[in-house]
């Protein structure tokens, strides 16, 4: 394996709690909370620590994103649906959270020729006149990679840290393999 690091720069998870939510009547018990239904169908509610948004739908479903840790999308549910939970006591107190998308990123250190890589690696897409970057689909693990010609590499659709540390290292690899860094 090889030894490119790796930075989390996002990660989006989800909760379900299984009963529908009035935005209305727990909206207030969130400071700062901004709903405008006319814009956007649920609450929309910054925390500063850890430092996520949270998206509230009626629907019951929540989606945390901005943290750079599990732990921390986690946390930052769970404070939310505690102050949700002072204005409507019914709301479950076990409801389940899955991780939806982590994004990451690293730096090959070695500057790519996109063309090459393009007619070279399998399962790619570039069109340098629609984004400077190239789309990069692995399978397993299953995550999207985008390289630039900088070297620099950003992988979303990880579910775990250690998929996307494990797609970052395999198409380094392959990269690698095709003469190609």
């Amino acid at each position: 394996m090889t030894d490119v690091e790796i930075k989390i720069e996002n990660i989006v998870t989800s909760a379900t709690l299984g009963k529908p939510l009035d935005l209305t009547q727990v909206g207030p018990a969130l400071e700062g909370v901004e709903y405008n239904k006319e814009q956007f169908p649920g609450l929309v509610f910054k925390l500063k620590e850890p430092k996520t948004a949270a998206l509230i739908f009626g629907s019951g479903k929540l989606v945390c994103t901005g943290a750079k840790s599990v732990k921390d999308s986690i946390k930052a549910i769970h404070i939310t649906v505690d102050l949700m939970r002072t204005l409507d006591p019914e709301i479950p107190k076990e409801f389940e959270i899955k991780v939806q998308n982590i994004v990451a990123s690293a730096n090959l250190m070695k500057t790519l020729n996109l063309e090459a890589v393009a007619l070279e690696l399998e399962n790619t897409e570039y069109e340098p006149e629609q984004f400077p970057g190239l789309v990069y689909r692995l399978g397993d693990p299953k995550v999207v990679l985008l390289l630039f010609g900088s070297g620099k590499v950003v992988c979303t659709g990880a579910k775990t840290k250690e998929a996307a540390q494990l797609g970052v290292e395999k198409t380094k690899e392959r990269l690698a393999e095709l003469d190609l860094i």
